[in-house]
């Protein structure tokens, strides 16, 4: 079968090449081997934000009380069973509507393993008689990515689960061992420890979130703490042991924590299965490209977590519609500079550029900081915990990175970075009337801070 496209994969990156693709007027086929929507929309970020909403809703039952709203008591159970039916209920809605629109946008798609054969035919589950032979002017690899893992003794025990496994219990287990600090481990932590279950962390590197700004790395750090987490960082986990109640985990100090269950989370790495034999050029396990996504094969283009650039949805969203149009002949370049990164933790903490103390290796920078117990909105729905950040260039006031922890900061970030691209300096964001009360309205006394003119402080002041 000829098509002028055909993309490998149905997660963000292909499913939206292969839409944009059909818009621009060409005749598309996408494979998929599993289902369509890839790891976020299946296994990470949407069904994570269903169990986060039972946690916020069980944090907001605790907090009644103390609102003047007395319960006949503040008992609960969580129903897994039905909690995972909720969140299957969710990721089903949302995976036929990519479906439907695939549909409506008149792209076939074939369901099977989808593999290269050479530069302009995919082989979908290996089958080659002509119906799983699928021919193209042009190929878009959006392969994705899976669940990372370390050779470590024991790490191999069926009570070791990844995160797409951790997502389908309908048990909760008393206790957890959550192996990786990064953004994944504190946001699964986070759900868990609202859910009741005794949580503990090993993280490799000094800090969690090492690779975040510190002042986002150490909130998350205190907001696990005072949730009960128990965190171990700056060590190692030597190897793991099954018991009669569970498994027992020996780190690098001779420690030995116990638990009923642990979790491997130490992120994600690019899936090359797609590949096959062919040698497109790749470089420390993700496909290399170009500017325009074009692999080191002409006509194959990439796009997504297959090539490491930024392994977040609403990245591949735009490498999958640049990728589309470059194979169609188009020379668009997607800017990655000011990708938001959100951690939906309990209240959520996000960041957006550089984090101070890499600006600081390259600018004399000025830095704005507006704590959330100043701010009316966040006092009155009782979540003044936080703050928004603002890391700029001294000399310029160009804006070079903002970190924020706070209710609904996964929308403010937006802001952040849209005024980012457009280069808006921080004197500028300084004089943006915002709404009041807002959380938001933090976000431009951040930047008065920078500049010396914050009205809501006192001279010197981080309260």
């Amino acid at each position: 079968m000829k098509y002028k496209i055909v993309v490998i994969g149905g997660g963000p990156a292909g499913y939206v090449a292969a839409i944009r693709a059909s818009q621009l007027g060409a005749e598309v086929a996408l494979v998929e081997q599993d289902i369509l929507g890839g790891t976020c929309l299946n296994r990470g970020c949407i069904p994570t934000k269903t169990y986060l909403k039972n946690a916020e809703i069980i944090q907001e039952i605790k907090k009644a009380s103390s609102r003047g709203i007395k319960l006949v008591n503040d008992d609960f159970v969580v129903d897994m069973p039905a909690t995972l039916r909720m969140k299957n209920k969710v990721v089903k809605k949302l995976t036929d509507g990519v479906g439907g629109l695939l549909k409506s946008n008149k792209v076939d798609v074939f369901y099977g393993r989808g593999v290269l054969q050479d530069g302009n035919t995919v082989l979908v589950n290996g089958n080659k008689n002509e119906k799983n032979l699928l021919k193209a002017d042009k190929i878009i690899i959006a392969g994705g990515s899976r669940a990372s893992t370390v050779p470590i003794p024991g790490i191999e025990s069926s009570l070791v689960l990844s995160s797409d496994e951790v997502l389908s219990m309908d048990t909760l287990p008393s206790s957890m061992v959550i192996i990786g600090g990064g953004v994944i481990g504190v946001e699964m932590a986070l759900i868990f420890l609202s859910f009741g279950v005794k949580v503990e962390i090993i993280e490799m590197e000094d800090r969690l979130l090492p690779f975040i700004d510190s002042s986002i790395s150490d909130f998350g750090r205190r907001l696990l703490a005072k949730n009960g987490a128990e965190i171990h960082t700056g060590i190692s986990l030597e190897r793991i042991e099954e018991r009669k109640k569970g498994l027992s985990l020996t780190l690098s100090t001779g420690k030995i924590l116990k638990a009923e269950k642990a979790m491997l989370s130490i992120g994600r790495v690019p899936d090359l299965s797609c590949l096959g034999e062919l040698p497109v050029k790749a470089d420390k396990g993700r496909i290399l490209v170009n500017d325009y996504q074009e692999t080191s094969i002409q006509g194959i283009y990439a796009a997504g977590d297959i090539t490491g650039q930024k392994m977040l949805a609403h990245a591949a969203f735009k490498l999958g519609e640049t990728a589309a149009e470059n194979a169609l002949g188009a020379k668009m370049t997607a800017n990655l500079k000011y990708v938001p990164s959100v951690i939906y933790s309990l209240p959520e903490m996000a960041s957006v550029g550089m984090s101070e103390e890499e600006a600081t290796r390259k600018y004399t920078v000025s830095t704005g900081y507006f704590p959330l117990s100043a701010n009316g909105k966040a006092l009155a729905v009782g979540e003044a915990e936080g703050f928004i950040k603002i890391v700029t260039d001294k000399k310029y006031g160009e804006v070079l990175g903002v970190h924020m922890a706070g209710p609904g900061v996964s929308e403010i970030i937006n802001e952040a970075a849209a005024l980012m691209t457009m280069e808006v300096t921080s004197h500028e964001i300084a004089d943006i009337i915002h709404g009041h009360p807002s959380v938001g309205e933090a976000f431009s006394e951040a930047a008065a801070d920078s500049l010396g003119r914050c009205i809501h402080l006192p001279p010197g002041s981080m309260l």
